[in-house]
């Protein structure tokens, strides 16, 4: 291996001083996860601007044997973009790629540079009549690069999937430089192996995604906004049913969230207002959109939903957005549980996924559990009860030392909700990838069979182990 000194001399005449730099001051604030739970050390930092660059400093880093992390927008939940703390690797940030090279309104696509941020991928849909059927709450920093290589889910699964579902062509750098190209969208193609689909999800192990083609969708007209108050996650569930027969495709969204959820948002948030009158035990948080031909059949069909699950004993309260800015807001409480609960203190939070049909049983079995099992926490679950995806968060007990309790009681507490969501048949990582923070349990608690596989693609597309080392894929 040549010295560091050369590579980082090589690597600033081939990039430029905006493209590469090994200063400490500039390097370190892309050395911590947005979380703060992991904290790396690195050569340098590398920032191309082209596919051309990121090809042509792979290949230097593959000459020399130093290790990449690709990024994009740093917001990862999983400590899926930070280098370990050897120094032994560079980052390679896409964020100076952040171009929409092209929005073609008739084909409804748009094909964009890894670094473009969500947000301006919406908006720029949105001047055109069009929007991307992806959302989550990091929308403001989150790139496109960074959410395919996580395939991202947000609050629109349940109705457009995963961001795997929105990817129709795709622009990479593999591990020993080679540029695959797959921008150009074919409806039938039937050459073999759907290489854009390994890389989808791949969290930068296998190749560092540089562009993307994506579908688009027609604007919506309008949409009404529900927030309705239930006596039980599994009232919630007859919700969701009672909700899909009654809007079909119209239903854009389903979101649960607990009583102690909610409460902790109003803490949280000055000038948060609760939706209703009195505090229940659940609330489910319902989106109906239509568009220039349903739009005006969308708010009798919210009433028309609301009377039936009354009678049928389903929602004990509810209300109807009356207004754009009051369905904002409904959404805000949504989003903001996380910001709130790291507020009150440390928690485990996990991503977890079982059969759709089984989760409010798993989340009434799983709570008390856990609970019982380590005194004094707390287990929450919320989120998209649509898809079989929830967030099941454990808070600490009170005056608990930060970062003891994480290392002890907390890891105790992840590796006993993992064994749950296996013994039900579920995954420990449903939208926010697998990244350093659970390559080992993946490795205790996955299928052996999928594991040597994963192990075996790995090996043949970077022999030298070089992208995103000690992520995703656990060792034998």
């Amino acid at each position: 291996m040549i010295q560091k000194s050369e590579f980082i001399e090589q690597a600033s005449k081939l990039l430029g001083s905006r493209g590469f730099t090994s200063d400490p001051d500039l390097v370190s604030p892309w050395l911590t996860d947005w979380r703060g739970r992991y904290t790396g050390a690195a050569i340098g930092l590398g920032s191309p601007a082209s596919t051309d660059e990121v090809s042509a400093l792979v290949k230097l880093c593959s000459q020399h044997e130093v290790a990449i992390v690709p990024q994009g927008g740093n917001s990862g939940m999983s400590g899926g973009a930070t280098p370990d703390n050897t120094g032994t690797a560079i980052v390679i940030s896409l964020r100076r790629m952040n171009t929409i090279r092209a929005l073609d309104k008739d084909e409804m696509t748009a094909t964009c540079d890894a670094g473009v941020i969500l947000q301006n991928l919406h908006e720029a849909a949105e001047a055109e009549r069009l929007r991307f059927p992806l959302t989550l709450g990091g929308k403001g920093s989150a790139t496109i690069g960074g959410l395919i290589s996580t395939n991202a889910g947000g609050t629109q699964v349940l109705r457009h999937g995963t961001m795997r579902a929105q990817v129709i062509g795709l622009e990479a750098v593999l591990p020993d430089g080679q540029i695959f190209d797959s921008l150009t969208p074919l409806k039938k193609d039937n050459r073999g192996f759907d290489l854009k689909q390994l890389l989808i999800g791949s969290e930068g192990t296998l190749g560092i995604v540089t562009a993307a083609t994506l579908r688009l969708l027609p604007e919506i007209a309008g949409r009404t906004v529900i927030w309705a108050g239930l006596p039980s996650i599994t009232h919630a569930r007859q919700l969701l049913l009672h909700s899909q027969k009654m809007a079909g495709d119209r239903l854009e969204g389903f979101e649960v969230l607990p009583a102690h959820c909610l409460s902790a948002v109003l803490d949280h948030l000055p000038d948060a207002r609760a939706p209703l009158g009195e505090p229940y035990p659940w609330n489910a948080l319902i989106e109906l959109v239509g568009d220039a031909d349903t739009i005006d059949s969308v708010a009798p069909l919210a009433e028309a939903m609301l009377e039936k699950a009354f009678e049928a004993g389903t929602i004990q309260d509810a209300t109807i957005a009356a207004s754009e800015s009051q369905a904002e807001a409904f959404w805000q409480l949504r989003d903001s549980i996380s910001p709130a609960e790291r507020a009150i203190g440390p928690a485990m939070q996990h991503d977890i996924s079982v059969p759709v049909d089984r989760m409010a049983q798993f989340v009434e079995a799983a709570v008390p559990a856990v609970e019982e099992r380590f005194p004094n926490s707390i287990a929450v679950a919320f989120g998209h009860l649509g898809d079989g995806n929830v967030h099941f968060h454990v808070l600490a007990p009170k005056d608990t030392v930060p970062g003891e309790w994480e290392m002890g009681d907390g890891k105790k507490i992840s590796g006993f909700v993992h064994d749950l969501v296996t013994e039900w048949d579920g995954s420990i990582s449903a939208e926010h990838g697998i990244g350093q923070m659970k390559v080992d349990e993946l490795g205790r608690l996955g299928d052996p069979t999928a594991l040597s596989i994963m192990r075996s693609v790995k090996q043949a597309l970077d022999p030298k182990g070089l992208f995103n080392p000690g992520k995703l894929v656990p060792p034998e």
